[in-house]
């Protein structure tokens, strides 16, 4: 049994030499050989199996979502709950699908250590931060919490969590504080604030013809599109934060035809609520000059914006404080990638992301954790878990 909890005790109950590094370790490889690409409902939830295994062997209550949308099952993780304990609780979010495809481990992204490196797919976004988040829940359920801790695992996180949404914001409705075990950022620091994240799909619909024969009969959709995407290329704004990248476009049947159709998808980045409505107002404004091109548009915010509120500032602040007990100069940040902590704190949840891993290389072939980050961090989020309460 771990040391008696205290609200912000002199010494933290549990220290880095809790953790059991090298079983961590060997259950994680488990993890990252098993590949989980986000349109694999299968492969995630073959690894949800594992990991409700595991968790109930760690003594921790385990309940499955069945997974819709042609995605993989979620998993909730909660510690006991005592007779009349508080209704609030902390809410730890973290998924398991990755953006590699099936083969990358035996391929571009082998798993293998080197020194302090340890590569393999989906290890550092964010296979290490789910097993951070459920042997910080054991640690801390021994040591004893005042709010009970319910962790969600999501299966499609990496596509915009389109059917785990109403779960998180339902988990959301009932927590006192959300914390997310998204890798950290830049050696090891805490993500504060989010972008929000757009998503538009275009469809340029004009009229296909004989590029030799009668060219001046047809409408060139991807002449049009062309003309829209410097449209759309030209709301970025760097001193606003906005962002707006068209990345990829696909149309035409043949060298030899005027093109009848043009594909665009389109990313958004916006700082806040009103950026975003204001964006997002001109794009769906946008119409083609020439009458006989037609613009077809579908999506809109897929995360809102999450800015850092008073209290996700109080809760930064007391993550700090048992961070530099443990040796941990922590430091906050903003960041353009959305993550599900946006749901949250667009709820008024306070937030706090960036708990997992140390590491680099998200969504790359470099994809790496500091295995010398695990043991302290898994720490900090016990410590941290064993400190919160309703109103600290």
């Amino acid at each position: 049994m771990l040391a008696p909890k205290d609200r912000m005790p002199m010494t933290l109950p549990i220290t880095p030499d809790h953790i059991d590094l090298h079983a961590m370790l060997a259950e994680l490889r488990l993890w990252v050989e098993m590949e989980t690409p986000s349109q694999d409902a299968a492969a995630v939830t073959r690894l949800v199996d594992h990991v409700e295994a595991y968790a109930g062997a760690a003594g921790l209550a385990t309940e499955r979502l069945a997974g819709t949308l042609s995605y993989g099952d979620l998993l909730i993780v909660r510690t006991p709950r005592a007779e009349g304990a508080n209704t609030k609780s902390i809410l730890i979010l973290a998924h398991l699908d990755t953006v590699h495809a099936h083969g990358t481990i035996n391929e571009k992204l082998p798993l293998r250590q080197d020194g302090d490196r340890l590569y393999g797919p989906g290890i550092y976004d964010m296979k290490a931060g789910v097993l951070m988040a459920v042997e910080a829940m054991r640690l801390a359920a021994q040591a004893g919490t005042h709010l009970p801790v319910d962790l969600l695992i999501v299966s499609d996180e990496e596509v915009g969590s389109p059917s785990s949404r109403p779960a998180i914001e339902r988990l959301a409705a009932d927590a006192a504080y959300a914390l997310v075990v998204e890798p950290a950022r830049d050696g090891g620091k805490i993500v504060t604030a989010r972008k929000g994240v757009g998503m538009f799909d275009i469809t340029v619909r004009g009229r296909a013809a004989h590029a030799g024969v009668r060219p001046l009969d047809g409408r060139s959709a991807i002449r049009a599109a062309a003309q829209l995407v410097l449209q759309l290329e030209a709301l970025n704004d760097p001193a606003r934060g906005i962002t707006v990248t068209t990345g990829t476009i696909e149309g035409g049947t043949g060298r030899n035809t005027v093109p009848a159709e043009c594909r665009l998808q389109l990313d958004l980045r916006l700082p806040d609520a009103a950026t975003a409505a204001e964006v997002i107002g001109k794009i769906e404004a946008m119409q083609p000059e020439d009458p006989d091109i037609r613009f077809e548009m579908s999506g809109g915010l897929n995360r809102p914006p999450f800015a850092q509120s008073g209290e996700g500032r109080a809760l930064f602040d007391r993550t700090a404080a048992i961070a530099a007990k443990l040796g941990i100069t922590l430091e906050g940040m903003a960041t353009g990638g959305g993550s599900d902590g946006n749901f949250t704190a667009a709820l008024g949840v306070p937030t706090l992301d960036g708990l997992g891993a140390d590491g680099a290389g998200a969504h790359t072939f470099e994809e790496h954790i500091l295995v010398s980050s695990i043991a302290p961090r898994t720490a900090l989020l016990a410590n941290l878990l064993v400190s919160l309460d309703v109103g600290a």
